[in-house]
């Protein structure tokens, strides 16, 4: 029998530039990246700890990778969603979707358009 899990493990965001790109997210999130060449493709890591729960990814930069507003949706977690959507517009970004809280399920979501174009969710536990 296979033992069950969470099915994800690891995310890529699609960007045009990625200096740019990271200090858009950087700001934001207060992150650090750690950068590489892979398979042609430059990328920066987001920060990762294997004792944490969640997964982890990068920014992608390469041939393959096209910044969109449609598709897969990733939702970041935040420490405080009205926070991290003021310091996002201030940054350049867009609001796509207004922070949005549903205390009978503990959470609330925001949605936004990165420095890319990417629209990218915003997930804070209440």
């Amino acid at each position: 029998m296979q033992k069950l899990r969470n099915p994800g493990v690891y995310f890529e965001i699609p960007v045009s530039d990625l200096n740019r790109a990271i200090a858009f997210y950087s700001q934001l999130f207060n992150f650090t990246f750690e950068q590489e060449d892979f398979d042609d493709n430059h990328m920066a890591y987001f920060p990762f700890q294997e004792t944490l729960s969640g997964i982890t990814g990068a920014l992608a930069k390469g041939e393959i990778y096209k910044p969109t507003r449609e598709g897969v949706l990733l939702y970041l977690h935040v420490e405080n969603i009205s926070t991290t959507l003021e310091r996002a517009m201030s940054l350049g970004g867009k609001e796509l979707y207004p922070a949005t809280f549903h205390a009978d399920l503990g959470f609330a979501v925001a949605e936004i358009e990165d420095s890319e174009g990417n629209r990218i969710g915003l997930h804070q536990k209440l």
